[in-house]
């Protein structure tokens, strides 16, 4: 049995975190995290980090990327082991963190590394995530270079630029109104990950049935209200302040070992392929096996979530 650790509920496990951050704060942290596939230590392990409302659970009847991640998908439960952790204060595991400004997406990828070490697991098969969790990525192989032998960051970047920036600046004031805080900050996040294209092709100026509203409004508001039905607003606040905080040290990037397979969106407007590409250029003059691929989509960001089949061809190189 490895040790501080215990079921939550059936499927929920915890390895029991004691993590001071880097900002100097001391935090007792419940991580939480779930296993698919085949049992730890007899087969290759691959970490999944999730994205800004996602959670470990990625697979089966309700894993948000089961489509990916199965027994007959391209990343395969009956020949990997597949591992994914909850960042901490998501509230998957009903855990929140009231300081959540003295951790950092450095401090994340910190606690999975402690993490990985508790559980015994000294090297990965690969890294894989989207978004924030491709991001959260970048910062533990700056930390521990030789971690994984494949890195797969998705529509993600080793650092925030100032447009991801300043999208979440208007996030953060959102999240700060008195009034539907949560909704109104989900309506303004679905409109930087989808595209113009992508909503005037679904919706055509249509109106719903009662005619009162557009059925494009009918469905910001839909997404509002869906997600503060799941997610709670300490929650929404942590997420969007780690997505201001992605600050990978660029003298390491040259130390990474893992063969390290870029993934953007051409229509990305969260983290722009215009940028991914330079991340591609500046390590390839001193990494050979790097690579950048690109998903054609008219749906921007949340295209790694839509065009599976797309992202599947790509990965198959990979697993």
């Amino acid at each position: 049995m490895k040790k501080n650790i215990k079921a939550l509920k059936k499927e929920l496990l915890t390895t029991d975190i004691k993590y001071k951050s880097f900002s100097g704060q001391n935090f007792d942290i419940p991580l939480s995290y779930e296993v698919f596939g085949k049992a730890l230590g007899t087969a290759p392990i691959v970490l999944v980090n999730h994205a800004l409302t996602g959670n470990s659970t990625v697979s089966g009847s309700k894993g948000w990327w089961k489509n990916i991640i199965g027994p007959q998908k391209i990343i395969s439960t009956k020949k990997y082991s597949i591992i994914s952790f909850n960042i901490p204060g998501n509230g998957y595991n009903d855990f929140f963190i009231d300081n959540y400004e003295d951790l950092t997406t450095k401090d994340v990828a910190a606690i999975f590394l402690q993490g990985l070490e508790n559980l015994e697991i000294k090297t990965l098969h690969s890294i894989i995530g989207g978004s924030l969790g491709g991001s959260i990525g970048w910062e533990m192989l700056a930390i521990n270079p030789k971690i994984s032998e494949k890195f797969i960051p998705i529509a993600s970047d080793y650092k925030t630029h100032d447009w991801l920036h300043a999208q979440c600046l208007v996030q953060k004031y959102l999240l700060d109104s008195p009034e539907k805080p949560l909704e109104k900050a989900r309506a303004h996040a679905m409109l930087c990950y989808r595209t113009p294209e992508s909503l005037n092709q679904r919706f055509e100026g249509k109106l719903t049935k009662e005619n009162t509203r557009r059925e494009s409004e009918d469905w910001l508001i839909y997404h509002g209200k869906s997600l503060n039905e799941r997610f709670s607003l300490k929650a929404y606040k942590l997420m969007n302040h780690l997505l201001m905080t992605v600050d990978t040290n660029e003298k390491v990037l040259s130390k990474i070992k893992a063969n390290i397979n870029l993934v953007a969106i051409n229509t990305d407007l969260f983290f722009p392929a215009s940028e991914i590409k330079k991340c591609y250029e500046k390590i390839k003059t001193h990494k050979e096996d790097i690579f950048y691929d690109e998903i054609v989509s008219i749906h921007g960001h949340d295209a790694f979530l839509i065009e599976y089949e797309q992202l599947q061809e790509l990965l198959k190189r990979i697993y």
